[in-house]
């Protein structure tokens, strides 16, 4: 069913139409008039039930596809999308962070693997030669909708088991084996996504996908995590405080 939404243009304001338009639309998804899935009136169609030229209709939507609140798919149209992932820059799982919003995390275990690990996972975790780890990668959703590709590192030790990590962020397996990540140093970057990270995250391959890494340390300050994150660029992004000292 296409949603048909109750729309006031000011022709005799100055603000173009184009805009008061997306802002009227916008509005009506944040504000939950429009929900997550559905379908909104094409150009051609919203254009002359508002008695607007084509290409007007056609920019407002583009703005608000730009910024990720609508998406266009062949075939079903023009569709409302989840709002953006906003996340502060703090010690939290993505798990524990979707959850705490409100919002319906849940996660495919794409693959579960143990052995030892290459160099650079060794030197973060400060393992022995020829310690084992559980490498770990998982497609993270918000509301069925994908958001994440994760591959995290964690020695065999206190690893979770696979059907775990269905249901439960790493970190909540972490704690129930009473480990608490206490400290982590972490970097965050961008890149293209590899085709197969863009077939999983509903994206054109090449699109920018944000990153992150992570060495998460315990009470002890043992390395017993090390993450390596690709994010939806366009459904997701990092917030900080910056303070001046």
């Amino acid at each position: 069913m296409v949603t048909a939404l109750a729309v006031e243009l000011d022709r005799s304001s100055p603000v173009p139409l184009y805009f008061q338009l997306a802002q009227a639309i916008e509005s009506a998804i944040l504000g939950g008039e429009l929900a997550p899935g559905d379908r909104f009136e094409n150009e051609l169609a919203l254009a002359k039930r508002l008695s607007l030229s084509r290409p007007t209709t056609r920019r407002a939507i583009q703005e608000l596809v730009d910024k990720g609140l609508l998406v266009r798919k062949r075939g079903v149209g023009t569709q409302v999308v989840q709002s953006p992932v906003h996340r502060s820059v703090e010690l939290t799982s993505l798990f524990d962070e979707l959850a705490r919003a409100g919002q319906r995390p849940t996660t495919t275990l794409l693959d579960y693997t143990v052995g030892v690990p290459g160099t650079e996972v060794a030197t973060e975790l400060n393992l022995d030669v020829g310690a084992e780890v559980a490498t770990i990668r998982r497609l993270r959703c918000t509301n069925d909708e994908p958001l994440a590709v994760m591959i995290n590192n964690v020695p065999v030790s206190i690893a979770p088991e696979p059907e775990e990590l269905e249901t439960l962020g790493l970190y909540q397996t972490l704690r129930a084996r009473g480990v608490h990540v206490r400290v982590a140093r972490q970097k965050i970057g961008a890149r293209a996504a590899t085709r197969e990270e863009a077939g999983l995250l509903d994206e054109k391959p090449g699109t920018a996908v944000l990153t992150m890494t992570r060495t998460a340390f315990d009470d002890s300050g043992r390395s017993v995590e090390f993450g390596s994150h690709c994010y939806r660029a366009s459904r997701y992004c990092f917030e900080t405080t910056v303070v001046d000292r």
